[in-house]
């Protein structure tokens, strides 16, 4: 048996992941006093301890009544859940939580074991109580209970580790934002103006295709040698102020640089549409790491509006992507969780003939995936009926 203070002692180095804590005790010997009548103390009063009241259990019922504040709990969770190729974070998390993007609330494990805030197809999800406190960890994952109060502790950030990412269960579907990480952007108002583009292509081709050569101008000391070859399309423009947001990027194709100079040498490696001369070169992204992200609430309050839809669909449901009204400048990360709202109708008052604006109405759930100065790519994760451009976004609930 271990004591009070060796336990508090080995608790106090205990390092934590994302201030979540999973289960394991340290035990305290019950206190026992002897009377020894030759000894000195005998005449001493003994004060006799408080007898020790049984702890109180929580059924799993009666703890979801607890947690409902907080983290609201499905009735219906299963003991445990087997994870599946191509299930997400969400998904297995909406097995559990009634608001799916609170798992990180309630997510624990040890950060000793491996990269923790990844799972993997055949890792089994399990959800226990403590103190009446939902957890969600993996089987055999060992956690720590939390140290005893005045034990100073110490908060980790998610950090880079050495592991196969590829098999890795993602937070959102891969398929739906892929290429978003690197084929599609929002171009700033004056992103352009420094921008290489293409002068001519060899021979004064009018369009160039894979494998064409094209000369370039205004590209100086480059950093890389892939590009993405771009055309402004869409006008992005907020709906209250009629402020340029940004332009949508159509993706053309890609190029390669060949050889610097005044103008440079580009070969075309991929062509999606036509490239013409007078089309602007941006450096090639591919940002997986974007797939591993943990969803949360905006740092503040933020309000915007859905103003674009991704890829010319003209109604919006789960899994489309689209265009806010909100990017760096309001403080927009990745992972932040926005509630969608339908703007209340008029309609009228059969009694008294006035017009009624009825009040907005929840119509789904999006998650920010990808941030430009004043716009931003989010996931629409939740849909309970079709939405259109122009609902109003803000936070969670």
């Amino acid at each position: 048996m271990i004591s009070n203070k060796a336990c508090r002692a080995s608790l106090s180095g205990i390092l934590l992941f994302t201030g979540i804590w999973g289960l394991s005790a340290c035990s305290s010997p019950p206190k026992h006093v002897e009377s020894n009548p030759n000894s000195s103390s005998a005449a001493q009063p003994v004060e006799q301890a408080a007898p020790v009241e049984e702890e109180a259990t929580t059924t799993p019922m009666e703890a979801e009544e607890v947690a409902s504040d907080a983290v609201a709990i499905n009735r219906d969770y299963p003991d445990r859940y087997v994870v599946k190729k191509g299930d997400t974070l969400w998904d297995i998390a909406a097995t559990f939580l009634k608001s799916p993007w609170l798992w990180p609330e309630v997510w624990n494990i040890n950060p000793k074991i491996r990269n923790p805030h990844l799972i993997y197809p055949g890792d089994v999800v399990v959800l226990h109580y403590v103190e009446g406190k939902p957890f969600l960890t993996l089987e055999g994952a060992g956690g720590v209970l939390p140290p005893p109060k005045g034990i100073d502790t110490v908060k980790l950030s998610p950090r880079i580790h050495s592991t196969n990412l590829e098999k890795a269960i993602t937070t959102i579907p891969r398929s739906a934002i892929d290429a978003f990480l690197y084929a599609h952007r929002v171009i700033g108002e004056k992103e352009l103006e420094a921008a290489p583009y293409i002068v001519t292509t060899y021979e004064q081709h009018l369009v160039a295709g894979p494998g064409h050569r094209i000369y370039v101008r205004r590209l100086v000391e480059p950093k890389v040698t892939s590009y993405q070859v771009v055309r402004p399309g869409l006008v992005y423009k907020h709906p209250d102020t009629g402020e340029v947001l940004g332009y949508e990027a159509l993706n053309l194709g890609e190029s390669h640089l060949v050889k610097v100079g005044t103008p440079s040498t580009m070969t075309v490696t991929r062509a999606y549409q036509e490239i013409l001369d007078g089309d602007y070169l941006l450096p090639l992204q591919n940002d997986r790491e974007a797939l591993y992200f943990l969803p949360k609430a905006p740092k503040k309050q933020v309000e915007g509006y859905i103003i674009a839809v991704v890829n010319g669909v003209t109604e919006i449901g789960q899994n489309n992507v689209v265009v806010l009204s909100l990017g760096k400048r309001e403080g927009m990360e990745q992972g932040d969780v926005l509630d969608i709202y339908q703007g209340g109708i008029l309609v009228r008052d059969k009694k008294t003939g006035d017009k009624v604006k009825l009040p907005n109405e929840k119509a789904g759930t999006l998650m920010v995936f990808r941030i430009f100065d004043k716009t931003s790519y989010a996931l629409v994760i939740e849909a309970t009926r079709p939405l259109n451009t122009l609902n109003i976004v803000k936070n969670p609930k």
